[in-house]
């Protein structure tokens, strides 16, 4: 980089760092305050949801079988071993898991023990939405004057008793 274009640089940021921050300069314009005349909410009717949960309570039947896996294991090794006794080959495997089931069918059957029930009470929930319209206040219009002359603007706050303006002149060229 050159010296000259160095000292430009150098020369405007010195130049910058000396203007105090908002200056009209800086913002383009000057800053002042005008009375505030009416303020006018502005509202929304919006629908709000408002989840809720219900719950009751409900009476639950429950049954047991009654198996007894011990019947099932001692009727499949006793079909196994009948199955085991029959058929050569290839044909006693099948003879063997063929007896296997049917043993332990069989045995399931001889061990099974009456069913029985029983009822609980267990709490049940859900969750349901409820929807309601209310008002709410989504802005403001602030009537306001400056100089004998009235504006309005939209805002989203309350700006009070006085609004902050920034007044800017310009010349107008025919």
């Amino acid at each position: 980089m050159n010296k000259k274009r160095l000292s430009l640089i150098v020369a405007a940021g010195m130049l910058a760092a000396t203007l105090p921050l908002g200056s009209a300069l800086a913002q383009g314009g000057t800053y002042t305050t005008a009375r505030v005349q009416q303020v006018v909410p502005i509202m929304e009717t919006v629908r709000v949801s408002h989840p809720r949960r219900e719950c009751w309570d409900e009476q639950v039947v429950h049954t047991d079988r009654g198996r007894n896996t011990a019947g099932m294991v001692v009727g499949g090794i006793a079909g196994g071993v009948v199955g085991n006794r029959f058929g050569g080959g290839s044909g006693k495997t099948a003879a063997t898991v063929a007896g296997t089931i049917v043993g332990a069918a069989i045995g399931d059957r001889l061990t099974e023990r009456p069913a029985r029930s029983w009822t609980t009470t267990e709490t049940q929930c859900r969750t349901v939405d409820s929807w309601y319209e209310e008002e709410r206040t989504v802005g403001y219009r602030v009537q306001y004057r400056y100089h004998g002359d009235t504006y309005w603007t939209e805002m989203d706050h309350h700006p009070g008793d006085r609004i902050r303006v920034r007044v800017d002149v310009t010349p107008v060229r025919y």
